[in-house]
């Protein structure tokens, strides 16, 4: 993990500078031509950075420990300061059931104190904390209720706790079509009381690059990628489709970089760190230990 470490931070700062538009660090301006086609929270001005826990932890090993170590380790390997600000929690992190008011509840063995708690750890770091939710019934993993029907209810939970990003998948959805209800997580987040930028994990099926910009801050653009050479290009070959809707407010998602999961070189990692930054998408780190 080292090693993974160190080669992300070789990249990172270039990255970012090539995602802004200059050196790392850069205050990106935003045009008022782009600045009118935002989504309303304000949100996404350049393509958010950060760490998420799927591609290398999945549901086995995730937790609330996890979570701070890699806050900790943004932290200490200089990744934070060059704006990797996102800390997102996927699938696996609630119980089984909602609670009597119908409320998400963090599983107690593996979140025991609660993700405000996290949360407000997670800020402590100058960080941010993501979140993941389903546009179905159930989530992808099928061990956590999904936001079908809850979505106001699970937006201001969300806010409630702190959370600052929203990756909403596309599984077990009862066959309605994504613009059934993507849009109503997008209003009930619109709601909620805090910015919470808003990831359309639709995988690409319907082109959300043609209307997510309208509800979300993002929205995938492929299938789920995997940890090899073969499936990284073609998940790059099938996002610069879709180049041309990319920008500021709103950006195209060919999913989380695998950089340090062991399955590709570490030359092969550099080129897939970079084509996911000279894209113009959201360069989501899975190990920084």
């Amino acid at each position: 993990m080292a090693a993974a470490a160190a080669v992300l931070l070789a990249v990172a700062c270039a990255a970012a500078a090539m995602i802004a538009g200059g050196e790392c660090g850069r205050v990106v301006h935003v045009g008022e031509e782009h600045r009118r086609s935002m989504l309303a929270n304000g949100l996404a001005t350049a393509p958010p950075m950060g760490w998420n826990s799927w591609n290398h932890f999945a549901c086995d090993g995730n937790g609330e420990d996890v979570i701070r170590e890699t806050a900790d380790a943004l932290v200490s390997t200089g990744l934070a300061a060059a704006g990797y600000k996102y800390v997102n929690i996927d699938d696996c992190w609630a119980e089984p059931q909602r609670d009597s008011k119908g409320n998400l509840v963090a599983n107690k063995k593996t979140f025991p104190h609660g993700i405000k708690a996290l949360a407000d750890y997670v800020h402590s770091k100058g960080l941010k904390l993501g979140i993941y939710s389903d546009a179905g019934f159930k989530t992808c993993a099928k061990v956590q209720p999904g936001s079908l029907g809850h979505e106001e209810q699970d937006a201001k939970t969300f806010a409630s706790w702190g959370v600052d990003y929203l990756k909403y998948d596309n599984c077990n959805n009862g066959d309605l079509k994504p613009l059934e209800r993507y849009p109503e997580m997008s209003k009930a987040l619109m709601m909620a009381g805090r910015p919470i930028y808003f990831s359309l994990c639709e995988w690409g099926d319907m082109h959300p690059a043609k209307w997510g910009a309208a509800y979300g801050n993002s929205w995938r653009t492929t299938n789920d990628i995997a940890d090899t050479w073969e499936s990284m290009v073609s998940r790059a070959d099938e996002n610069e489709v879709w180049a041309d809707y990319a920008r500021p407010g709103g950006w195209n998602d060919p999913d989380m970089l695998e950089v340090g999961n062991g399955g590709m070189t570490n030359d092969e990692y550099i080129v897939h760190f970079s084509l996911w930054a000279i894209s113009k998408v959201l360069p989501n780190v899975t190990d920084v230990g």
